[in-house]
């Protein structure tokens, strides 16, 4: 069931703790999701939150491998049918932007291939407005990204603007259609 199988990846934004909500409504949902976190996201969420809803070992750090027959991120891309990153922050769409492998997450999105690859950006409105950071996310979508555009709201500094994590119920009805339509 490669189709179902989901690489959500999780970064350094206070926004990660929704991505715990995208994790277990996708879960719920029947699908098999595989948690890639940033040194970042584990500094706002635990692991273990993760690997409590998904009911998979969650994956931080590029050096640990579980099983000594396999190379994870390279084994956890061939079996995924769809990568989401929610939430994605400026360091990790810029690094996705110009090919940078420094960590298990973003060693896993190089070996990402032939499969919808969706993001949605969070951070705060003048981060995501700077013109390095949109010129990232053209550069993604050349690549074939899909970006969940961000919501305007107060963000967590206090500051108004487009910048806020996209509900985690479009989050995942993107993540489902996705899916499915790659599946049909």
């Amino acid at each position: 069931m490669k189709n179902k199988n989901i690489i959500l990846g999780v970064t350094g934004s206070i926004a990660a703790y929704r991505a715990a909500d995208v994790a277990n409504s996708l879960t719920k949902g029947g699908y098999n999701v595989n948690v890639i976190m940033t040194k970042g996201a584990t500094a706002f969420v635990t692991p273990l939150t993760f690997q409590t809803l998904s009911k998979n070992r969650v994956c931080t750090d590029v050096f640990e491998q579980g099983n000594p027959a396999e190379v994870a991120h390279i084994a956890i891309a061939k079996r995924a049918g769809l990568l989401l990153i929610a939430p994605a922050s400026a360091d990790v769409i810029g690094k996705m932007a110009n090919g940078i492998a420094d960590d298990m997450l973003t060693s896993t999105v190089l070996a990402v291939h032939g499969i919808p690859r969706l993001i949605a950006p969070s951070m705060n409105t003048y981060m995501y407005l700077n013109p390095a950071v949109q010129e990232n996310l053209r550069r993604l979508k050349k690549y074939g990204y899909e970006i969940i555009e961000p919501k305007e709201a107060r963000l967590a500094c206090g500051d108004v603007g487009k910048g806020a994590l996209a509900d985690v119920k479009d989050i995942v009805a993107a993540a489902e259609s996705r899916i499915n339509q790659a599946e049909g």
